[in-house]
């Protein structure tokens, strides 16, 4: 189904799956006057389609003591060098997320961390201990103030 084009009763599914994944099959079909059924059917198409992957569970990480959010800029000392750092940052759970992106930096991560002593901690002795990341640029984050998915 690498073709499927969605249409207006797809994107209210993915809509209402998008704000709660664990919404019954059930209550969806009511909300949108069809039959348990057809959503069903309709959320298997985008299953085999790829448009959708999985489940969710988002965990509240400053509950868990994760109070220090920021983003890493790294530069590479080659670009060919992405692959091998790649797979060394995927080792490090702090890293929660990674972009491989165009602009001043060739990677750009997300990370996680208890306090500031264990940012410079990870900072110093797993990032910039990679041998092929040149240079890092940290940015704290101060608030996370906007928190959402596409809506279709």
């Amino acid at each position: 189904m690498e073709n499927y084009q969605i249409d207006s009763l797809d994107k209210k599914i993915l809509n209402a799956l998008v704000d709660n994944a664990r919404t019954p099959y059930s209550e969806l079909a009511k909300q949108f006057n069809v039959s348990p059924a057809t959503i069903h059917v309709r959320i298997e198409k985008m299953k085999n389609a790829k448009l959708i992957h999985g489940t969710r569970l988002e965990v509240d990480l400053k509950a868990l003591g994760y109070d220090v959010c920021c983003f890493i800029g790294i530069n590479l000392v080659n670009a060919g060098d992405y692959p091998d750092v790649l797979r060394q940052l995927q080792q490090i759970d702090e890293v929660v997320e990674a972009y491989y992106t165009t602009g001043k930096y060739s990677v750009f991560i997300k990370i996680m961390t208890h306090s500031i002593e264990e940012l410079q901690w990870l900072l110093i002795d797993k990032i910039q201990s990679i041998d092929k990341v040149q240079a890092t640029e940290t940015l704290i984050s101060l608030q996370n103030p906007i928190k959402r998915g596409i809506q279709l």
